[in-house]
């Protein structure tokens, strides 16, 4: 059986994640010690006890999931004595989780990763003016469709500067669409006369993964330039190209397109199938990559980890 180890993004995180796991293992609570001082905020505090409002901010919000998702998988390499390099074929993450597998495989230091993500937060924040893009969630419609509908959207001629885009394709009927506001609300508009189940706005502070993030694409290019990336191993299944990636720039290369590229959630899972993982375990706040995984690879076993109990649950199926 070969698994996969995979990462969430953000929108998983929640007051008290990682509280828990912070209190029984001493595994997790080095993690979020080494992540507060590496940004000099007590980021940990945030996450156990709030308020909502700062924690999801995506300056905090970034890295605070990645610290979630390397504690838990601390915790199960301590308590269970998995071995990532040797147990798991790949790792993957949605959009920052790809920064959290990259750590989880050896490529980044934890510490390079939470600064890496702050500086990500910042730059993705500032990119865009609050109120001039937006993301949508399209449901019921295949991916290529909603390509479509973003081209025609972003193409009227009454919008000026119109952008919009596929940002995610998370498989299962569910793709996400960013740009500008106008062009993002245009597609919606075109998605329900398509047939699309639903067609909803996304509460997000900016619209990631468009080419609207080339400024926050500029400022990670900088940034990763002079933190050393090391083979990863287990291999990165990278979000833009939905296949394995090993080789340092490459990756550097790939994180930078990742800023302003489509995530290719949906590929990937399929690619890591194909190559014939069977097993997937989400490491970090929430559930919501398992049961996308679920619903994309028919007959996958998926779990997520993020908890006492889950870690309790792995290590008796486990056993002989």
């Amino acid at each position: 059986m070969k698994t996969a180890l995979v990462f969430p993004g953000q929108g998983s995180q929640a007051v008290g994640m990682g509280k828990a796991l912070a209190h029984e293992f001493p595994a997790a609570r080095d993690v979020f010690k080494r992540v507060d001082a590496a940004l000099s905020q007590n980021l940990s505090q945030l996450m156990f006890e709030g308020p909502e409002a700062d924690l999801t901010l995506t300056a905090n919000a970034q890295p605070a999931l990645m610290a979630a998702s390397i504690a838990a998988l601390r915790v199960l390499e301590t308590e269970t004595g998995f071995k990532v390099a040797k147990q798991a074929a790949y790792v993957a993450g949605h959009s920052l989780g790809e920064y959290s597998a990259l750590c989880a495989a050896g490529s980044l230091t934890l510490e390079d990763a939470a600064r890496l993500l702050r500086l990500r937060g910042e730059a993705m924040q500032k990119a865009v003016p609050v109120g001039e893009g937006a993301m949508a969630a399209i449901l019921g419609l295949e991916f290529g469709q909603v390509v479509k509908i973003a081209t025609e959207a972003a193409s009227d001629l009454y919008l000026t500067g119109a952008i919009c885009q596929a940002a995610n394709d998370n498989g299962a009927g569910q793709v996400v669409i960013s740009g500008t506001t106008a062009a993002v609300e245009r597609a919606m508009e075109l998605a329900k006369l398509a047939g699309a189940k639903r067609a909803l706005l996304l509460p997000v502070s900016a619209p990631f993964h468009s080419a609207l993030m080339q400024p926050a694409a500029v400022a990670m290019e900088a940034a990763l330039q002079s933190v050393e990336i090391r083979p990863p191993t287990p291999p990165l299944v990278a979000n833009v190209e939905a296949s394995a990636v090993a080789e340092p720039e490459a990756i550097r290369s790939d994180l930078v397109a990742q800023v302003t590229g489509t995530v290719r959630w949906r590929e990937s899972v399929a690619y890591m199938s194909a190559h014939g993982v069977t097993r997937f375990i989400e490491l970090g706040a929430g559930k919501v990559l398992t049961g996308l995984i679920k619903r994309i690879v028919e007959g996958a076993t998926a779990i997520s980890i993020g908890a006492p109990a889950d870690v309790a649950a792995f290590s008796a199926s486990a056993k002989p």
